[in-house]
């Protein structure tokens, strides 16, 4: 996975899982995946090491993962997601059918 498509992974999983996280992991991890602040510049804010700044995002970012990988919510809604595309498509009754089981089955 190269960069971009970690910090759209990431992104994507803060969006599902944000309520999840303490107000200091929710802060920290906006000003660098969201508002796209350096590891320096977030130190600065909250009168921490770059190195504590590191250590904390590293951390909520492993937290994250472990939250999907165990309840699959970001995967799920995108399987959704796609179904609902192809349901829109659809105009065989057999093939509706079959999509909506599918969308069943996500759950």
């Amino acid at each position: 996975m190269d960069a971009l498509e970690k910090h759209l992974r990431i992104n994507a999983l803060l969006d599902q899982y944000l309520p999840l996280l303490t107000d200091k992991q929710t802060t920290m991890m906006q000003h660098y995946y969201v508002d796209n602040y350096s590891l320096q510049e977030i130190a600065e804010l909250h009168h921490i090491s770059r190195n504590a700044v590191h250590d904390h995002i590293q951390k909520t970012t492993q937290k994250l993962l472990d939250y999907e990988a165990k309840l699959g919510l970001h995967d799920k809604a995108t399987k959704r997601q796609t179904l609902i595309e192809q349901l829109k498509t659809q105009t065989d009754p057999q093939a509706i059918k079959d999509l909506l089981n599918e969308l069943e089955k996500v759950e």
